[in-house]
């Protein structure tokens, strides 16, 4: 444990605390420092996110202690496992560190903090039931940082959270629940750039690392730190909530552009056009670059931080409010379609049994928050349809579906499938051998010209073929189709 100074200015305390916050020491010593250990770590939320960062900071530091309130996780790491999946090189990262004693884990926040010189923090900022951002679980780990705060220590948020939180809300937390003047102690917010499935890479260096603190010290210490973890450039920013700000502004960025290409993907059949093959094709002009069409938007971020803006201030945001709007309506709109196609076979959506194919919100990925499926079981079953679900990482039951394995859909009859997640396991499908039904594919992912099904593709096929397929057009005489392949580019998560 750190010895304290009773003196809480920055500059008496930092070096008699190990920390980076005001240090005297000159650059190459203050890296010489966290990089040896001398400068411990702690890391607030193991999650998907939040064990992989973890992991990078014990891989470069040596000396990390994370924090999560789920005993089973703690436990799963100080087994030397991961309890994370889908993210490659991670469960190996995990058991070296652990058995090299560079990683540790513990449900102990505030003990964590009064050992660490350096507080990171990666817990959700997740939504009320009014959209408004809800900071409880980041206070709560801020309470704890408080506990064991001493001079010279450096905090970094790397939670989304809504521009104006670390100076308005956690520099003041911090200062009056750890009796430390605001100038004692760093605060900088670093936001995470990482997406599931590729989270040590991302962390490590594939994306620059945006820093920036309440105060220019603290932004320099922030900036010493990520230099060290990331093998790309470090770019500071003017203060915390600027950088705040950046992060918020990317997730906004990919609402707004998804909420676009699914705004002109319900024109495809008054159009009569594939909107897939039509965006791909714009998207050769560099200056216009449109996500893919698709479902809805899942995740827990993209979906969350035009909130973070929307309702916190004065100025009317009318794009961004209606992206999000749009958005939200696409497992409607897929359940409208699939009506119109069933209508056109004589069946009643009321009286359909309908298999949906993914629950998560993204192939590989074991989340389901926000995901549309979600919003297209729900719709089904208030329209009165008999829903089932298959999906290979969670169970369908869970969320309003009767379950059914993948290696069974054979020995079922339903009337309709709706593919909103496409898992590589669905690969494995063999629709020949499925009763005729409607298939409404929301990311053009299968190919079903040769057999029996009634496919509608959302938006169209990425080989230009309109939403209601091969028939259709062979009936004008033009061209069938070609492979497909599934593709969720627009970004409908991270």
């Amino acid at each position: 444990m750190a010895e304290r100074s009773t003196d809480t200015s920055a500059g008496a305390g930092s070096e008699a605390t190990g920390g980076l916050y005001g240090s005297t020491l000159s650059p190459d010593r203050q890296r010489e420092r966290l990089t040896s250990g001398e400068v411990p770590v702690a890391v607030y939320g193991l999650g998907k996110m939040g064990l992989p960062l973890a992991a990078v900071y014990a891989e470069t530091t040596g000396n990390v202690t994370g924090v999560d309130i789920d005993p089973a996780v703690i436990k799963t790491i100080a087994d030397g496992k991961s309890h994370v999946v889908g993210e490659p090189g991670l469960d190996d990262l995990v058991a070296d560190q652990v058995a090299a004693g560079r990683l540790a884990a513990t449900t102990d926040g505030a003990a964590a903090a009064d050992s660490a010189r350096i507080h990171v923090i990666i817990v959700p900022t997740l939504l009320d039931e009014d959209n408004n951002p809800d900071l409880t679980t980041v206070e709560s780990v801020v309470d704890d940082i408080a506990a064991g705060l001493a001079p010279g220590d450096l905090v970094i948020a790397e939670s989304t959270l809504p521009p104006g939180t670390c100076r308005d809300v956690l520099e003041p937390h911090l200062a009056s629940e750890s009796g430390l003047e605001p100038d004692a102690f760093g605060l900088a917010f670093c936001p995470e750039r990482t997406s599931s499935g590729t989270a040590l890479r991302d962390i490590r260096g594939h994306y620059p690392k945006v820093v920036g603190g309440t105060d220019p010290e603290s932004t320099r210490a922030a900036a010493l730190v990520y230099d060290e973890l990331s093998d790309n450039e470090v770019h500071p920013v003017s203060d915390a909530t600027t950088a705040e700000a950046v992060k918020v502004f990317e997730g906004v960025y990919r609402d707004v552009n998804i909420g676009l290409a699914n705004e002109l993907s319900r024109l495809a059949d008054e159009l009569e056009i594939s909107v897939r093959e039509a965006i791909a094709t714009a998207n050769d002009l560099p200056m216009c670059q449109l996500h893919d069409p698709g479902p809805g938007v899942g995740g827990h971020c993209i979906p969350y931080y035009p909130h973070f803006l929307l309702g916190q201030t004065d100025e009317p945001m009318a794009v961004t409010e209606t992206a999000r709007r749009v958005n939200d309506e696409m497992p409607a709109v897929v359940v409208d379609r699939l009506e119109r196609e069933l209508t056109e076979t004589d069946t009643a959506l009321a009286d359909a049994s309908v298999v949906v194919l993914g629950v998560t919100y993204r192939p590989g990925v074991e989340e389901t928050r926000a995901s549309p499926a979600l919003g297209v079981i729900d719709v089904l079953s208030e329209r009165g349809a008999d829903v089932a679900g298959v999906d290979p990482l969670v169970d369908p039951a869970d969320y309003g579906a009767r379950p059914v394995a993948i290696d069974d859909l054979s020995d079922e009859s339903f009337d309709a499938a709706v593919l909103v997640t496409p898992h590589e396991a669905f690969e494995r499908i063999d629709w020949d051998a499925l009763e005729p039904m409607v298939v409404i594919d929301g990311w053009d992912a299968v190919d079903l010209s040769a057999t029996a099904h009634r496919e509608y593709d959302l938006a169209g096929s990425s080989d230009g073929r309109p939403p209601r397929g091969l028939r259709d057009r062979d009936s004008a005489g033009r061209d069938g189709a070609g492979p497909k392949s599934a593709t969720t580019d627009g970004g409908n998560d991270v």
